[in-house]
This record gives C-alpha cells, structure tokens and sequence, in this order.
C-alpha cells in the first residue's frame, strides 16, 4: 500500500460518484486491498500521466528517423510560399 509523504502538499476535495461508479470503486478498492482515497489519487495520477504535455526532451531528435532532414523540410516549405 501506498502511504503519502507527510511533507506532501495535498488538498482535501468533495467529489460527487455516480452510485453505479460507486459500487465498482469499492469492489475494485476491496479487491487491491486500498482506500477509495488512495484509488482515486492513482486515477488522477494515470490521468494526468496520458495526458502530459509533452517537454523539450521528449521533441529532441524527433526528426531522427526521417529520409528528410528538418532543414530541407523547412526550405520546402518557405519554396512553397514563395511560388
């Protein structure tokens, strides 16, 4: 089980769970043997873990694999506008 740091920020929220959802979370939470708490904090991490927004490193050598290089591309573009 997963215990938060006492030096971590956190914030305490009311949500509303459709019951459906409800009964699911406390068979799921039954099952993995952890609180509706500590579910719905993975849900928000896996959450916003797919949607990150990708950082510099992530687009660094993003022209790697292709026939083009980046520069020739973008000369054919700027041919483009020109024509």
């Amino acid at each position: 089980m997963h215990l938060m740091p006492s030096h971590d920020v956190v914030m305490r929220t009311i949500i509303e769970i459709p019951e459906q959802d409800l009964h699911q979370l406390k068979e799921l939470c039954s099952r993995e043997h952890i609180s509706r708490a500590e579910a719905i904090r993975r849900a928000v991490r896996d959450l916003l873990r797919r949607h990150r927004r990708p950082d510099g490193d992530e687009a660094f050598a993003l022209w790697r694999d292709r026939a083009q290089d980046a520069l020739s591309y973008e000369d054919g573009l700027r041919d483009e506008w020109s024509s």
